[in-house]
């Protein structure tokens, strides 16, 4: 049996175990959840005879040191930041690994490590980045490959609540993380290439500036842009395109209210409020509010915000239960970006019944034989549950059948890489179209960045 050890067992997990469960016997495989929340994790593995649930603590250098050295690949579904201690251990003991996160610094340091150990580092193989860079190269590729020339790339990725679910006024549940929703956006401003000049929107303007977008059977969504979508430039190799633009899904109306919270500093997460613990939600509010001995939070609220009181902005904001005296925060020390989380939560936390909807958008504008062309291409995929949600999948699934090939030695890549290859992106994608995950494509006039262009 070949060994495959999983640390962190979290939302994004359960397709990711459930597919290698079904493949362990054909491809003699055992697999290892560890996390620190052994009931959750042996739920996933649901006595499966080929999987196993641990308790595991990633700060415990000796039980992770243990277990590495004993796994044939080690896949990391942990946040992020605490990648770079599994990766070290990794090159340590000569183990291949995987995660669905961006390349950091720290991991990227890595790379001529990994090659001089002939060991492959793969990330961002789950949605975005993930199925975004493999989608978007193998349709980018084959416009090379007659001889095209690449001038406009957007692409849009949004986990968003399902049409069937989909029962508030804001249009939007959490289907990730909450604290990355309410920090979006923040640590700089947005950058990005449009029609060969480079473009900047700072964070206090960033969800005033959005794209409009259309989704065949979907309807009309937003986007926001990524804090830097230059970052893939070289990467899909870009390098002289005009337009290069990345950004993130909402429901259209989503920017113009969440622009109410960031005028007012609720998302801002770098000090902490004092008695925040025993702050009713109302007290929340009204500590970012003039002191008036006559005037209500509401009426201040909106004095301040430019609301009108037939503006569906203060329908949307009501619906929070923002003024609710008798709501308390229950956080110690908290910032505001920690309250509004605990406030949002209550309104766009997925029900048990509800599901969740991943929406990818790429547009590819091309020039070849003196003309230009223009391919658009859309990707909707539904959750089944609150456990087998959409992002669960379109993340879980990826990384999945990367773990299979790189144990069976398809990939000749290595060191530090991500799936923008074709030795890569080519079968992945190709199997993830039996689980739904399908791009449509279409033809359409090349109109430019600007959409009212003629």
């Amino acid at each position: 049996m070949r060994t495959i050890l999983i640390i962190g067992a979290g939302k994004s997990t359960a397709y990711l175990v459930k597919y290698l469960l079904e493949k362990s016997e054909a491809e003699q495989l055992q697999v290892i959840l560890a996390d620190k929340n052994i009931e959750f994790a042996a739920k996933l593995i649901n006595q499966h005879p080929n999987g196993k649930a641990i308790t595991f603590d990633v700060f415990d250098a000796k039980q992770r040191a243990k277990e590495i050295q004993k796994a044939d690949v080690v896949v990391s579904m942990l946040p992020a930041r605490f990648h770079i201690e599994v990766a070290k251990d990794c090159l340590n003991f000569e183990k291949n690994m995987i995660t669905a996160s961006y390349v950091s610094d720290e991991m990227q340091a890595l790379n001529d490590a990994a090659k001089a150990k002939g060991l492959l580092f793969l990330n961002e193989m789950g949605v975005d980045p993930g199925i975004d860079h493999m989608s978007a190269m193998q349709v980018i590729d084959r416009i090379k490959a007659k001889g095209g020339e690449m001038i406009l790339f957007e692409s849009f990725t949004g986990g968003l609540v399902a049409p069937e679910s989909d029962d508030n006024l804001w249009h939007y549940k959490f289907t990730w993380n909450p604290r990355n929703v309410v920090t979006a956006g923040q640590g700089g401003a947005a950058k990005f290439l449009q029609e060969g000049k480079f473009k900047y929107i700072p964070y206090h303007r960033l969800f005033r500036r959005t794209e409009f977008l259309e989704v065949d059977g979907y309807g009309r969504f937003e986007a926001y842009a990524n804090r830097d979508s230059l970052k893939y430039q070289s990467a899909y190799g870009l390098d002289h395109i005009q337009t290069l633009y990345r950004g993130t899904i909402r429901r259209v109306g989503f920017g113009k209210a969440w622009q109410k919270f960031i005028l007012l500093g609720m998302t801002d997460d770098s000090y902490t409020i004092e008695d925040s613990e025993h702050m009713s939600y109302r007290d929340f509010i009204n500590s970012f509010l003039p002191y008036s001995h006559t005037d209500s939070v509401e009426l201040k609220l909106r004095h301040q915000l430019k609301i009108d009181q037939d503006d569906i902005i203060w329908e949307k904001l009501e619906e929070l239960d923002l003024f609710n005296p008798n709501k308390k925060v229950g956080l110690k020390n908290a910032t505001p970006a920690q309250i509004l989380q605990k406030i949002l939560m209550d309104s766009w936390t997925l029900k048990e019944e509800d599901k969740d909807m991943i929406v990818m958008y790429h547009k590819f504008g091309y020039q070849l034989n003196g003309k230009k062309h223009q391919i658009d291409a859309t990707m909707v995929c539904k959750g089944e549950n609150q456990t087998y949600t959409a992002m669960a999948k379109t993340v879980g699934l990826p990384v999945a059948i990367a773990t299979i090939k790189m144990l069976n030695n398809e990939f000749e890549l290595k060191g530090v890489e991500i799936p923008t290859k074709k030795a890569i992106y080519e079968s992945i994608l190709k199997e993830l179209e039996y689980f739904d995950i399908i791009f449509k494509e279409k033809e359409v006039k090349y109109l430019g960045y600007n959409i009212l262009n003629t």
